[in-house]
């Protein structure tokens, strides 16, 4: 059983985003084992792309900082390396296809399945398009299903990997005080053909919203909300305000 499912077997999975070398790579090293121990079950590691389209302003900052700060997909991977002589918690890249295709396809898979990823997200790879990847290296595709996926979201959810990732509201990623999709809806017709776990994400910032999703999902993402943390209030290893913020969500759902 992969780490991915291992952690859905747990209960309702809390599922925490965060920007790779924002504002450094140490920093983020030190987050992923705050994060871990606060009760994420997965994390999510954001690659920085000068134009990551899914992300709203908060997001897009900490893409600017990471970049700024000299991270790439190379020194990525050496921390993730790192990271995995200490844990097990499940690493997902969430990143975009060009960072991918300039690395090398089935180089970058390879070094995925090297260094110990479980899965990734790549938002701007349409499901048709998934055959230009013909060899993951068991790494899990992880596809995004929107409110406006309509018949396709059956389709998407046969193949789906690792989880399915159901977007919650139209636009892109950011802190939302409502969302006002019908969840419901779309979960139901995803479970009719999905074998994996469902987990919604966009826009989930309180315990309120988290506990309401977890009635209906398999698991709660949330991002936007941990990357603010991080870049208005700062980190340190004592008394993180991120590790505080994701046992409040975590007790929540």
């Amino acid at each position: 059983m992969s780490r991915i499912q291992n952690a859905f077997k747990k209960g309702k999975a809390f599922i925490a985003f965060i920007t790779a070398g924002d504002p450094n790579l140490e920093t983020t090293e030190k987050l992923i084992f705050e994060m871990e121990q606060s009760g994420a079950d997965i994390i999510e590691l954001g690659i920085p792309f000068s134009d990551p389209i899914a992300e709203g302003t908060v997001i897009q900052a900490a893409n600017l900082r990471a970049l700024a700060s000299g991270t790439t997909v190379s020194k990525i991977f050496d921390m993730v390396k790192r990271i995995r002589k200490k844990t097990q918690v499940p690493l997902v890249f969430l990143t975009y296809a060009n960072p991918v295709f300039k690395y090398g396809y089935d180089a970058f898979f390879k070094k995925c399945k090297a260094v110990g990823v479980d899965g990734i997200i790549i938002p701007d790879l349409p499901f048709e398009e998934q055959s230009e990847i013909p060899n993951r290296h068991g790494i899990d595709l992880i596809p995004l299903v929107a409110p406006t996926s309509e018949d396709r979201i059956k389709k998407i959810a046969a193949v789906a990997e690792g989880y399915l990732y159901v977007v919650s509201s139209l636009g892109v990623t950011g802190i939302r005080s409502e969302i006002k999709t019908d969840l419901k809806s779309i979960i139901d017709i995803a479970r009719k053909t999905a074998k994996v776990p469902i987990a919604v994400g966009f826009g989930i910032n309180t315990p309120e919203q988290a506990a309401k999703i977890s009635k209906i999902a398999d698991g709660v993402i949330v991002g936007s909300a941990i990357v603010k943390i991080i870049a208005n209030v700062g980190v340190t290893h004592h008394g993180c305000p991120v590790g505080k913020y994701i046992k409040k969500m975590k007790e929540a759902i």
